[in-house]
């Protein structure tokens, strides 16, 4: 059985749940999972890899089992960054890996061009580098869906209803395609802890993944992705709202970085084909540790 530990974390603006799993040799991997407002949950498959390192998961404030305040002026890209600095210094983690995905890539690149200390490679999963790159992305994607359910979104966005039923059912058929392909429901409702946060959701991002109304609309780092000088994996999926050409892009602007699209997912591989996705991360990490080993002539 892998060893697991479990806590809080005093962090800006309240108190987040964190997990350990695992405590093998190898350096420690912490995860930044998607949103705003999302929960690590959906990652859980990646408890595995606890076998050889401790992997860290953790519910970014206002998430899952982390404390959810209601002051607004918390949600903001900034907090996130400290907050992962302050999680890295709560639990001693001098030396790690780090994996993003989705909104965790902009969480991860904005703390990686803080130029932390003792970061020894970065996984961008499903990245989100551009918001308005996004969201060029997902009007190409939209113009693939059914043309009543294209009519629908664009309906409710012009008429301001985006929290009607009928926009919900049309932002369902879009993730079926572009955000989760594998299509089986849960047996039983997802318990409280592993909901979405859409107060946050709504103040950073907007009302749906293709629709960007909130304070991250702007958001851009492409242009200084090259100030990342660590080794880095980029990963999507074939189907993938970040999709394989936006995602090579990202790459060719980090020098030595690494491409993997894994042909069956979209959004989420590590729900879609979970056994392939730990395969490519466990390999990445591996190999740079062995060069990183080869260059100390261990």
């Amino acid at each position: 059985m892998i060893a697991m530990e479990e806590g809080y974390i005093s962090v800006t603006g309240g108190n987040i749940y964190y997990k350990k799993v695992g405590v093998g040799p190898k350096l420690p991997l912490i995860l930044l999972h998607g949103g705003p407002g999302g929960t690590h949950r959906s990652m859980k498959a990646l408890e595995a890899l606890g076998d050889e390192r401790t992997v860290i998961f953790y519910d970014q404030l206002g998430s899952g089992r982390s404390d959810h305040p209601t002051d607004p002026s918390l949600w903001h890209i900034e907090r996130f960054v400290d907050e992962l600095a302050q999680i890295r210094e709560a639990l001693d983690l001098q030396q790690l890996h780090i994996l993003g995905h989705s909104w965790g890539t902009m969480l991860a690149a904005s703390y990686l061009l803080t130029q932390p200390q003792g970061v020894h490679s970065i996984i961008f999963s499903g990245p989100c580098l551009s918001a308005p790159q996004w969201a060029k992305d997902q009007e190409e994607h939209r113009k693939a869906l059914p043309v009543d359910v294209q009519k629908t979104l664009e309906k409710c966005e012009k008429l301001g209803m985006t929290d009607s039923e009928e926009y919900k059912a049309a932002v369902k058929v879009f993730n079926k395609h572009f955000v989760n392909r594998f299509g089986k429901k849960p047996k039983e409702p997802r318990p409280k802890e592993a909901q979405s946060n859409e107060e946050v959701y709504h103040t950073m991002w907007g009302p749906s993944e293709f629709y960007t109304t909130g304070n991250l609309k702007s958001f851009d780092v492409t242009d200084r992705l090259s100030e990342i000088r660590i080794p880095a994996l980029f990963t999507c999926g074939r189907y993938d709202e970040a999709t394989p050409a936006t995602t090579e892009s990202y790459s060719k602007k980090l020098p030595g970085s690494q491409l993997h699209v894994f042909e069956k997912s979209a959004h989420v591989p590590y729900i879609e084909e979970p056994e392939e996705y730990r395969r490519v991360i466990r390999q990445f990490l591996h190999d740079v540790e062995m060069n990183e080993r080869r260059v100390k002539g261990l």
